[in-house]
């Protein structure tokens, strides 16, 4: 056989995709869902013009972080948590379909973070992301596993039905919303799933203790997964308008104080060498574009692969727990469950 070329039964030549992916830093319309809604369908459309084929958004981008909860006490905070309650959203719901008609229309993946009310209980709110596809299809949701310090007063915690890589066009597709990617075995089940783009979502907190550099804090959790797992990281950070400003400077007089802090956001791409790939965004509002060539993971892997030559699978036992929390089980005759899943139908879009 004549040396390059593949007889009818060969193998294929590996080939990996190159696309250009787009990070979001911005703040939404704070507690406003209907206009932060239309605010992400125009960033979306914005970032799939400027050739983008993915478009990541900040953790719980609709339509807002509740950052009453570090600046004041629970008993006040509490009717801030009714005020996100009645603004946070159903999954699958009409606020999703309007999510998924911009991604088709612009023919863009998109993951976006998103609060969540849960379809049984008034008082559970999931922080969500979803992940949604160039033809509009809800891929999934993934519901932070563990709500991070003072966040405990907002959200419910998600489960290991969450945990899922998904099989794209631009390749293995998985995520995790901010704190808990500093969470090793979260990180790893990704990893071993075959993750070889990771979608970390995040939020500016200003109010963070005066020594610590939040913005830098992001960038080193993002370079420690893609060096670690040799993939690449799109982080995307939300800012704080005035809009969320003024609403804090409500519960407390030093809010702004609080809140108008620097270095607390950081948007940009990482690659599997652990570095920053282009430019990042530091604290402004803004997309930040980067290339991401999936062929530049396979030499780092080389040297290690912790789900594959590097690792030692008879010493190390890794299982998750992939059922899901409801609040009943039927025992009598089948009866559906506390979270009916949509119709097979629901994916698709009018």
């Amino acid at each position: 056989m004549h040396p390059g070329r593949q007889s009818a039964g060969a193998s294929p030549v590996l080939s990996l995709p190159r696309f250009k992916a787009a990070a979001i830093q911005a703040a939404p319309v704070f507690l406003d869902t209907p206009a932060t809604i239309d605010k992400a369908c125009s960033l979306i459309a914005e970032a799939a013009r400027n050739g983008a084929a993915i478009v990541a958004f900040p953790e719980v981008f609709v339509p807002g972080y509740p950052y009453w909860n570090w600046i004041t006490d629970p008993v006040t905070g509490s009717a801030w948590f009714e005020k996100l309650a009645r603004a946070a959203i159903l999954v699958p719901g009409p606020e999703v379909d309007a999510l998924r008609r911009a991604a088709r229309d612009a023919g863009i993946h998109v993951v976006i973070g998103v609060n969540e009310r849960s379809p049984v209980s008034l008082g559970a709110i999931y922080n969500t992301m979803l992940f949604i596809g160039p033809d509009g299809a809800l891929l999934g949701k993934h519901r932070k596993l563990v709500p991070t310090w003072a966040e405990k007063l907002t959200w419910t915690n998600g489960d290991g039905s969450s945990l899922v890589v998904y099989d794209t066009a631009i390749g293995k597709l998985g995520g995790l919303a901010c704190g808990e990617n500093t969470n090793t075995l979260a990180r790893f089940a990704l990893l071993a799933q075959g993750e070889l783009v990771h979608v970390a979502g995040y939020i500016s907190l200003p109010v963070a203790p005066p020594d610590y550099d939040m913005a830098e804090a992001i960038k080193i959790r993002a370079m420690a997964h893609s060096f670690e797992g040799k993939l690449f990281t799109i982080v995307s950070c939300s800012t704080v308008s005035e809009g969320i400003i003024s609403a804090m400077e409500e519960i407390t007089p030093d809010a702004r104080k609080k809140l108008e802090r620097k270095s607390s956001a950081f948007s940009g791409v990482i690659g599997p060498d652990g570095r920053v790939v282009g430019e990042a965004l530091i604290d402004v509002e803004g997309i930040v574009y980067a290339e991401i060539d999936l062929g530049r993971c396979i030499q780092p892997k080389q040297m290690h692969d912790i789900v594959g030559h590097y690792n030692r699978f008879d010493i190390f036992d890794f299982r998750i727990n992939r059922n899901t929390q409801q609040p009943l089980a039927w025992r009598d005759a089948e009866s559906p469950p506390a979270e009916p899943a949509p119709p097979r139908d629901a994916r698709r879009l009018p």
